[in-house]
């Protein structure tokens, strides 16, 4: 018998649309809202402080923005990690990991696919919250790139939590890889079209309920 030749690939190159995550890993949408109720029901209220906080963020950011496109790196110092730091996930019970390096070996595809985590929240070693802080045109284009690492999780019997955003929108997701693998997606919360500040109230709403039900 020949020796099967494995070829490795780049996740962020050959993950590129929902049907290459869903074809390559058998992984299938789940919209029934108790899937994935974490962004829909009983989200905690916020503290005066934290609106406070929030309406800060998303001015200091609409006032970057305005001067043009905001790098990758920027939108991760200017947003992401400052709501993170918010929510709680910076506390010694969480570990932080930045560029995380992950790789899959998918058999039926001869395929290995490589790539880095641009922030990986863990607790006791499980998979906590997967941040794909992408400066795409939309949030939604870096979905199916933050699914791939979420099914990398090695604790299988655990849903991982997912965010994706660009700095202007945010989304969220949920995977459970047993008894088959399957995902859920939020809606799309968008800080600035138009113009308010629920938008990060109710994005930072799921940010701490997520929080809450993993501590």
């Amino acid at each position: 018998m020949g020796q099967i030749v494995t070829t490795a690939r780049p996740i962020s190159k050959t993950i590129l649309a929902i049907a290459d995550v869903e074809d390559r890993f058998h992984l299938t949408p789940n919209a029934d809202p108790q899937f994935f109720p974490e962004w829909l029901h009983d989200l905690p209220e916020l503290t005066g402080n934290e609106q406070t906080t929030l309406e800060r963020l998303r001015t200091r950011f609409a006032a970057h923005r305005r001067q043009g496109i905001v790098a990758e790196g920027a939108v991760d110092k200017l947003i992401i990690s400052p709501l993170l730091d918010l929510a709680g996930f910076y506390e010694p019970e969480f570990s932080i990991r930045t560029e995380e390096s992950v790789e899959f070996l998918l058999e039926t595809e001869d395929e290995l696919l490589r790539g880095r985590i641009d922030t990986l929240i863990m607790r006791n070693q499980l998979w906590v919250l997967v941040i794909e802080a992408k400066r795409t045109i939309m949030a939604s284009l870096a979905v199916p790139q933050a699914l791939a690492y979420m099914m990398g999780n090695p604790n299988r019997d655990r849903p991982v939590y997912g965010m994706v955003s660009n700095g202007d929108e945010f989304i969220f997701l949920k995977v459970k890889q047993t008894p088959n693998p399957q995902y859920g997606a939020s809606k799309l919360y968008s800080l600035f079209f138009p113009l308010n500040s629920q938008e990060i109230e109710q994005a930072f709403r799921v940010i701490k309920n997520i929080k809450q039900q993993i501590t």
